[in-house]
């Protein structure tokens, strides 16, 4: 990366974003709907999911789809109950789902190895179909995104999202065709840089920042957090709204910035209590969402949802927090594309 400006790969790999979105609908997505027959005819149980870092907030939004859609109980691993404490539950008739860019982490391997010798299900989500993890699952899904150079996971994310919602859809009997805006709608926010740019100039000096939604939105304010402090070294806090309310409202001022996804539906609905709480504690609030709500606010970024289902619009929500991201920490004298102390591949046991 020596000699490249600082950033340059970042913002190259989120530019292909629409792209690798419309490479999944044309390419990928009768592959994934084959895949999610084949294990719709297993009738599973349960659905266990199995990730780490951005991958993990990927994983959490396939839960919401999995519980919202289908009504299927669904939950998120601990991997050292396998790894660390040996526990070998009955997995008989439970669909595991792991979800990895890389697929090369020693603990989502052995994690998915044990749980499909306890009788589960095991379904790979990946960047890598030649992957350790993808060799040891019964099924994997290959995301398409392309190899991804900078530390910071940008077009592997919604990459992830967007095989997720196939895949669930495809268990459902669907087609997914609702995504098919998806890729054009992308575009239109990316090409947006120059607003973001400004808006990025007042967090600059942020020694803090808070990021909540609720429903859908949630694990974009979680991932938007984890960009947020790999790149610009920010502390970001994410909370699910109602999280928000039992305690961690006493810390918010009208100095520390606060990010709210607001997204269009019921979630975003549910977050309208929060929203009121944080204009009446003078925050500086920053939302996401609908031209409606970011005028109420401080500050935002109007996305281009409408007519989008509320499922699908955490693909969009997350893209003007990536571009936020990249140009504070640019505005902060950093280099996006690697980030300290961190490494592509993250080797945890």
């Amino acid at each position: 990366m020596s000699g490249e400006r600082p950033g340059l790969i970042m913002s190259g790999e989120m530019s292909e974003q629409p792209v690798v979105l419309r490479r999944i609908l044309d390419e990928g997505a009768p592959r994934i709907r084959e895949t999610a027959r084949r294990i719709a005819a297993r009738a599973p149980r349960f659905v266990l999911l199995t990730a780490r870092g951005t991958s993990d907030n990927a994983a959490l939004y396939a839960k919401y789809l999995l519980e919202v859609r289908l009504g299927m109980p669904c939950g998120l691993t601990s991997m050292s109950t396998t790894t660390a404490y040996d526990a070998r539950p009955d997995l008989t008739d439970v669909l595991v789902v792991t979800v990895s860019q890389s697929g090369g982490s020693p603990d989502l391997v052995a994690s998915t190895r044990a749980a499909r010798e306890a009788g589960a299900v095991t379904l790979a989500v990946t960047n890598n179909p030649d992957s350790p993890l993808a060799a040891v699952s019964e099924y994997h899904l290959d995301i398409l995104a392309g190899p991804e150079r900078a530390l910071p996971a940008t077009k592997t994310y919604t990459a992830s999202l967007l095989t997720l919602y196939l895949f669930v859809e495809g268990l459902r009997g669907g087609d997914g065709s609702a995504a098919r805006d998806l890729p054009e709608l992308a575009g239109r926010v990316l090409a947006r840089g120059e607003e973001v740019r400004q808006l990025a100039s007042r967090y600059r000096f942020a020694e803090r920042m808070v990021l909540t939604s609720r429903g859908y939105g949630y694990p974009t304010a979680k991932e938007a957090a984890l960009k947020l402090m790999e790149t610009s070294y920010i502390p970001a806090l994410s909370y699910s709204g109602a999280d928000l309310l039992h305690g961690p409202l006493a810390m918010v001022d009208n100095i520390s910035p606060v990010i709210a996804i607001v997204t269009e539906g019921r979630g975003g609905e549910a977050l309208q209590p929060v929203l009121e709480r944080l204009r009446g504690r003078g925050a500086d609030l920053f939302v996401v969402g609908s031209e409606a709500e970011v005028a109420k606010a401080s500050a935002g970024f109007a996305l281009p949802t409408a007519g989008v289902a509320e499922e699908l619009q955490p693909v969009l929500e997350i893209l003007p927090l990536q571009m936020l991201a990249y140009e504070i920490t640019i505005a902060r004298g950093q280099d996006p594309d690697a980030p300290r102390a961190l490494a592509k591949v993250t080797e945890t046991r």
